[in-house]
């Protein structure tokens, strides 16, 4: 529809009717488990029983909060720390591939493209498991032919960054690579003219220009790394990250404090994200 033309009452209703009701489906959900969070009862869901920080804080019997639990604190900084590596080695290599493909010429580049984009389309389940069966022989064949101990390829910590920075680059490759195509090639050129060597244009031009969508695609890396699950339970060993933690609890024992953590996860979530975009706001 042209947006110039004047629209008729039934199509102004129905187009406000869906965006609030798109709204209301989008954000009642975590409306709710973070007033949940502070009900004063021993069951995750309604009634409600009063303003309570037990689930934060409490340390009693027949209640375990958040800050008091060291498991689930543990878990939070498993899944911390993963998130870190995964966002550091996903922006480095990510970056890099977004300037081979914007800026260089080679051959295969469409199929290496395609390749490379392969991680978002293929099921994280699918991704988990092939990465568990392909380190598991990896390591067997080279502690049997060589006597190395590939430790990193067991279920553990690093298999868990391995397996989640395969699709972590794609995602910085996109996000940066978007804000390549912006790029304007002139002020390369200007500088390669005035005698710059090509990796002074890349750190004084191209990448100052590139900084807001590499701290972006850092914080969206990490965001996503931190609530991974399908690839990460086929790879963690003794030590779970949140959310495969949350998974485990949940099977056997919910009580509010699934609640609190949810609470946490959306204000961290939402305090990073409108840090991204301060942050991109400000440099673009």
């Amino acid at each position: 529809m042209i947006r110039t033309l004047p629209c008729s009452r039934l199509y102004k209703v129905g187009y406000s009717l869906y965006i609030l009701l798109f709204y209301i489906f989008l954000i009642m959900p975590l409306v709710t488990i973070c007033v949940l969070a502070f009900n004063d009862s021993n069951f995750i869901a309604l009634p409600w029983n009063g303003f309570s920080l037990d689930w934060f804080f409490a340390d009693t019997d027949d209640r375990l909060g958040l800050f008091k639990d060291p498991d689930l604190m543990m878990s939070v900084w498993t899944s911390v720390e993963t998130g870190f590596f995964v966002a550091m080695f996903s922006t480095i290599v990510g970056t890099i591939a977004a300037l081979l493909f914007e800026e260089e010429r080679f051959r295969f580049k469409g199929l290496l493209y395609f390749l490379a984009l392969a991680p978002l389309v293929i099921p994280g389940v699918v991704l988990g498991i092939s990465i568990l069966l392909t380190s598991t022989y990896t390591g067997t064949y080279m502690e049997e032919t060589f006597g190395w101990d590939m430790e990193f390829l067991s279920p553990g910590f690093w298999l868990v960054v391995i397996g989640q920075f395969s699709f972590g680059a794609t995602y910085v490759m996109l996000l940066v690579g978007a804000r390549l195509k912006k790029f304007d090639k002139v002020l390369e050129e200007a500088a390669l003219s005035l005698r710059a060597t090509r990796l002074e244009v890349i750190r004084l031009i191209t990448l100052p220009f590139l900084r807001p969508a590499i701290i972006g695609a850092f914080v969206v890396t990490f965001l996503i790394s931190f609530s991974n699950f399908n690839t990460t339970i086929f790879l963690i060993g003794s030590d779970p990250t949140l959310p495969v933690d949350l998974y485990s609890r949940i099977k056997f024992s919910s009580t509010p404090v699934l609640n609190a953590v949810s609470f946490m996860i959306v204000m961290f979530i939402t305090f990073s994200a409108m840090i991204s975009f301060v942050l991109n706001r400000k440099k673009i």
